[in-house]
């Protein structure tokens, strides 16, 4: 950042003093105590988090609408399907030997059968083409759980492939593709853990050039994932966790928390080299970047806390680790950072990295930026047309936006898991999906005059039926057979069928009634996203724009903040969709193309743009109106307050970007989306936004965009 004397902060002793210099004050004068809080609060939560186990979300948190109800009946009456593992046998290389295969299967089901967790061993299956030999193996128990009781029966298959190493023997089924799925997603976050620290690091040193200096946002940054990660363990009591809530915490957490730490950091060391004491120069930082971090969290935090609003344990899940990061990346920020400033004082310029630290100690005036800011600054009105333009052309792929759920032929086929999935489903192709009719009556008497009727239902040409009832004779179970895909429009129809025919069905005998199933799941949740999706947009949008409203106390700026968050949304979802639903960018990204955007990445992406986009918008803004506090006209406090904050803003974003590129190298689709649609909106938002679209906004307003 410039160096230059285009600010003129007010005197220490005329500084306000609101919360936040409160605070940073009390710090900065009680170094060791702030310190040994913030290590105390680290370990308690770290403890927490590795003493107390935490709540996963199981498949019946994860449904929503009727899927959702229909499961619970069926749990309630004690009619849930248990689990299947199925083993496929096939051949190591070549035609598959019918004699071994047949050996290997029945050393399989003696050794399955001797297993507790094993409650029944199926009749085997033979593949059509006899290539293949499928064996079901009903896992005993709860089939939520039965992912955490599927170990023995790895280990028993691993002596029977043993015994018969000319075959291949593989375990298929949704608790063991779950674990699988679940241990890919931790070595991506380790990985993603192992690469970020050392890239924001060495990003942080060419900023600061010195050593501590980029080691304080790290480290603020590591302790705020570290304290909400272990806390998040106590928070799935309330929100069940799922396999994406440690990651979203390591995304969301080293990317605020380094940046927050950077705002603050870069100020207090503009104070200290404008000659002001520790204490003063801290009491600024805190007053002008602290202030700024305090307002952009709060938007973080109400951005993601709008996700509560779809009702479905996913987004809440991602929303509650959000939260709590971000929300502890600001405490820490306000708290623990000042006290290490005050602390270190010097030290902080120490070691110095030799180049780099005589690049960032220059005090020439820069010369980019202004470049930069003088179409906007000459020529408002046709910069702000031109610069839309870029944002709104990256956005038009986006009007043929295709969402769906990630299916089979979208999973990292290097799971071994996955291939076997693939196989058995070339081999055995005759699998199709299949309807839940349940019915809950208030009496037996009830349920018998449900039950006629449902014996003489035929909700559709080719389909079979197949009715239970629960031990009590309250709960009617109907399975409806199709012959189409679970994915396909077909089933969607049957399921919009079937809830459309059931009222005339069972008017009369109060009894209550869901339709569930694969199919059913896909429909409701995607039909929740599509009523929820007003909702939360609207519950941002006003939320954010109140806040400004309230912060600068500006209409004007209110509406500039909610149309530049609008514009790069909408060029994220652009990007996301021009990579994702085609297959250009496969092998560069490394991913299978399903011709379509994972069904909640918009709505979350949103949600954490509109909060992210905050940090730098409430930060230059903050800069801007400095300016014109002390009376300088507003076309200039526009220059140089983007101009002094340029720098602290590129590298924000530069540490962004790149924790969220990271992203893009693991395998879940879903995350390799929202790292390319976070990335590029946080770009194109520190530099097309802030450099052209915003200054030429506020150069055409003027003085109106500052009155209150």
């Amino acid at each position: 950042m410039s160096q230059s004397a285009v600010i003129t902060p007010p005197p220490a002793e005329k500084v306000s003093a609101g919360a936040t210099s409160r605070i940073a004050r009390w710090s900065a004068t009680h170094p060791w105590r702030s310190v040994s809080a913030w290590v105390l609060l680290v370990l308690v939560c770290v403890g927490i988090g590795s003493v107390v186990p935490g709540r996963t979300a199981t498949p019946l948190d994860l449904t929503v609408g009727q899927t959702h109800q229909a499961a619970q009946m069926l749990r309630d009456a004690g009619m849930s399907a248990p689990a299947t593992e199925n083993v496929l046998i096939t051949a190591g290389s070549g035609a598959l030997d019918r004699a071994q295969a047949d050996a290997a299967t029945a050393d399989l089901v003696s050794r399955a059968s001797g297993l507790t967790d094993v409650a029944q061993a199926g009749d085997p299956v033979t593949a059509q083409d006899g290539q293949a030999v499928l064996v079901p193996l009903v896992i005993r128990g709860d089939a939520d759980t039965a992912a955490e009781r599927i170990g023995p029966l790895g280990a028993a298959l691993h002596e029977v492939q043993e015994n018969f190493p000319g075959l291949r023997l593989e375990q298929v089924g949704e608790a063991s593709l779950s674990n699988a799925l679940a241990d890919l997603a931790t070595e991506d976050l380790e990985a993603a853990g192992v690469i970020s620290l050392p890239v924001t690091l060495a990003i942080l040193l060419v900023v600061f050039g010195a050593l501590l200096a980029a080691g304080v946002p790290v480290l603020l940054g590591l302790s705020a994932v570290a304290t909400a990660s272990g806390l998040s363990v106590l928070v799935s009591y309330l929100v069940p966790s799922t396999g994406s809530t440690s990651a979203m915490i390591l995304l969301m957490g080293m990317a605020v928390g380094v940046d927050y730490s950077l705002f603050y950091v870069k100020r207090y060391r503009e104070e200290r080299a404008r000659h002001q004491d520790h204490l003063d120069a801290v009491q600024i930082a805190a007053e002008t970047s602290g202030h700024s971090v305090l307002v952009s969290g709060l938007a973080v935090v109400i951005s993601m806390a709008s996700l509560f609003l779809v009702g479905d344990v996913t987004f809440s899940s991602l929303g509650a680790g959000s939260v709590l990061v971000v929300a502890i990346a600001v405490v820490g920020s306000l708290t623990v950072l000042p006290a290490l400033l005050a602390g270190l004082g010097r030290a902080m310029n120490r070691p110095r990295v030799p180049l780099v630290w005589r690049l960032t100690a220059s005090t020439r005036p820069p010369r980019l930026w202004p470049a930069l800011l003088r179409p906007a600054l000459n020529h408002p009105g046709r910069t702000l047309v031109t610069s839309v333009l870029l944002p709104l052309a990256l956005a038009a792929p986006a009007l043929s936006m295709t969402l769906a759920d990630p299916d089979e032929k979208s999973l990292p086929t290097s799971l071994p898991t996955v291939s076997a999935l693939h196989r058995m489903t070339a081999a055995f192709p005759g699998e199709r999906t299949s309807h839940d009719v349940v019915v809950a009556a208030p009496t037996a008497a009830t349920a018998d005059t449900a039950e006629q009727r449902l014996n003489q239902f035929t909700p559709f040409a080719g389909a079979g039926t197949e009715l239970s009832r629960s031990a009590d004779g309250r709960v009617l179970h109907l399975v409806v057979a199709t012959a189409v895909d679970s994915s396909s429009t077909e089933a969607r129809a049957q399921v919009e069928a079937l809830r459309t025919q059931l009222p005339s069905v069972l008017a009369g005998t109060e009894a209550r009634w869901a339709v569930g199933g694969a199919a059913a799941g896909s429909v409701d949740y995607a039909d929740n996203l599509q009523a929820k999706l007003p909702w939360v947009v609207g519950a941002v949008l006003l939320a954010t724009t109140v806040m400004m409203l309230v912060v600068f106390r500006s209409p004007a700026l209110a509406l500039i903040t909610a149309a530049t968050n609008l514009l790069s949304v909408a060029a994220a979802f652009g990007v996301i969709c021009a990579v994702f639903q085609h297959t250009w960018a496969e092998s560069l990204l490394d991913f299978r193309s399903t011709g379509a955007v994972v069904t909640f990445v918009p709505l979350f992406a949103f949600a954490v743009l509109s909060g992210l986009s905050m940090d730098y918008h409430v930060f230059v803004l903050t800069r801007i109106r400095e300016l014109v506090a002390q009376g300088v006209p507003a076309r200039r406090a526009v220059a140089d307050g983007i101009t002094d904050s340029a720098g602290t803003v590129t590298s924000a974003a530069v540490i962004m970007v790149s924790v969220f590129a990271i992203f893009v190298m693991g395998h879940g689709l879903e995350f390799k989306q929202l790292g390319v649609g976070l990335a590029t909106a946080v770009l194109l938002d520190a530099l097309v936004v802030r450099a052209f679209v915003l200054p030429a906004l506020l150069t055409v307003l003027g003085e109106k965009a500052w009155r209150r």
